[in-house]
Parts: structure tokens; C-alpha cells; sequence
């Protein structure tokens, strides 16, 4: 059975390492995790701090989860990876061989053109991943712990994300996908990013024009990894929402106060 949570993982395998370590003060403190290949894939809201500034607390909340939801409904349902976490406006997930991922690489860049061409609200998230050896652990004190996931590629796949454009050709980019150049070795974009086939009004079978492009490798500076560098998928493909991510969640907690499941403070 594919696990759904890191810690479901985490005590279905035998640990790789499973040690006590001393803090240097007499505390001890456990490490315990399991060694796995791993693709990371990070994907924030763009402008998140100025979209957000005209909402409320509640509003905001409402905001990050319909972002979180849109993510996993168009992005994440029925694909081998596993949500490590939600910080903020970021979502971060996990995709490996080992939670039944033939291809990590390519089920992460395929999640990511799935929120780029279903963007029906405009979240246009800043998507960056990156591939290599990373640990599957418990993080925490007696006061709480969790499951989270360690590794040279977290860093990179969250660098990515804030890779500015190797080319934006007259404004125009609309979403992009950033990894370190080597990930991409020789395949080719179609393999990667199948044309999408839909019957037409002939009754034939048409495919839809690809809206990608592959850009680079170029040389970008990542706060703490130096110059790395990296290739860029980028779509032109342009969303006109009807209402904004914004209006909306405000007429959702409006809603909310309207039918008393909101009360707001007294």
C-alpha cells in the first residue's frame, strides 16, 4: 500500500539510522530516519505578501488553504509522492521511487505543468525542484515531533523557486519550472510534458499544441549554494480568472459570518 504521510513511511521501512546523539549539555536527542533518492518540489504564491496585505487573519487562512486544495486537486491526486509540508503561502512534496514513482523527475515537473495550465485563480506559484539522496526523520523535541525530510535537494528545490527568469521574453512568461541543469540530461520535452489529445468536433483526435518551452542551462547565484546551474521550463499560456483568489475567499468567509459558522472576536 502506497504510504499518505511521511511517518506512515517511516514506520513501514526499517531505519537506515537509529541512534542517540548528546547535545553537548548532557540532553540527549534522537536521530532517526530512513536514506531514500527523492525529488523535492516546492510551490509558493507569487506576491504573496502584497495579494494578501488587504486581507484579514481568517481571510488569509482561507487563502493559503484554497491554495493548498487547488494544489492537491490538480496537481497531486493520484500521483506516487507525499506532502512533508505547508509553510506559509509554500507547499512542499516529496516524489521517489519508493512511494511507487517510476520516474520522480518526471511525476514532479508533470505536478508542476498541471498547476501552471489549470491555474484557474491566478496563484501563479514560483515552482523549483530539485533530485538526489535525502533522509526521511523525525525532527523535534519531547515537546513535539514530526516527520520531515533532510537533504542537499531541499535546499536547491527551495532556491529554485526564487531563480529569477533566464529568459522573459517581452513579459510574457506566465509560469515557469526551475532544476538544476543536469536533471534534465537527454530527454526530450515531449517526453516529459506529453501534448495533451482531446476529440474534436470532427470526431478526430487532436492534440494540443505544447505551451512549454525548455530554456538554458544558465548560471544563477543561490543564497548559501553558490552558482548553480539550472534549466527552466516556461509556459506563456495566459489565465484571465473572472474573479480573483482574493474576492473570492472573501465572499467565502463573508459567507462563513453570514451563516454563523464565523463569529469573529467579541
Amino acid at each position: 500500500m502506497r504510504p499518505r504521510t511521511l511517518e506512515d513511511f517511516l514506520i513501514s521501512r526499517p531505519l537506515t539510522v537509529d541512534g542517540i546523539l548528546d547535545d553537548g549539555w548532557g540532553a540527549p536527542f534522537p536521530v532517526k530516519g530512513v536514506e531514500i533518492d527523492a525529488t523535492i518540489l516546492y510551490a509558493d504564491i507569487s506576491d504573496f505578501t502584497a495579494r494578501s496585505t488587504e486581507l484579514s487573519a481568517v481571510e488569509t487562512l482561507a487563502y493559503v488553504n484554497n491554495f493548498f486544495a487547488w494544489v492537491t486537486a490538480e496537481a497531486l491526486t493520484g500521483r506516487a509522492a507525499i506532502v512533508d509540508k505547508y509553510i506559509g503561502d509554500e507547499i512542499m512534496v516529496v516524489f521517489s521511487k519508493e512511494f511507487g514513482s517510476e520516474d520522480p523527475f518526471v511525476d514532479a515537473v508533470q505536478a508542476a505543468r498541471w498547476m501552471a495550465e489549470n491555474d484557474a485563480l491566478s496563484f501563479r506559484p514560483h515552482m523549483g525542484l530539485a533530485s538526489g539522496s535525502v533522509v526521511i526523520g523525525y525532527v523535534g523535541t519531547p515537546l513535539l515531533f514530526g516527520c520531515s525530510v533532510f537533504g542537499r535537494p531541499v535546499a536547491v528545490a527551495n532556491r529554485c523557486t526564487s531563480a529569477g527568469l533566464l529568459d522573459d521574453i517581452e513579459g510574457m512568461v506566465f509560469a515557469s519550472i526551475t532544476f538544476p541543469a543536469h536533471e534534465w540530461g537527454g530527454r526530450e520535452l515531449t517526453d516529459v510534458l506529453t501534448p495533451v489529445r482531446y476529440s474534436g468536433p470532427d470526431g478526430k483526435e487532436h492534440e494540443q499544441p505544447l505551451a512549454w518551452d525548455l530554456q538554458g542551462p544558465g548560471e544563477v547565484a543561490m543564497k548559501g549554494l553558490g552558482d548553480v546551474q539550472v534549466c527552466q521550463l516556461v509556459s506563456r499560456m495566459f489565465h484571465a480568472p473572472m474573479t480573483s483568489a482574493e474576492e473570492r475567499v472573501k465572499e467565502g468567509v463573508a459567507d462563513l459570518r453570514k451563516y454563523g459558522y464565523y463569529r469573529g472576536r467579541s
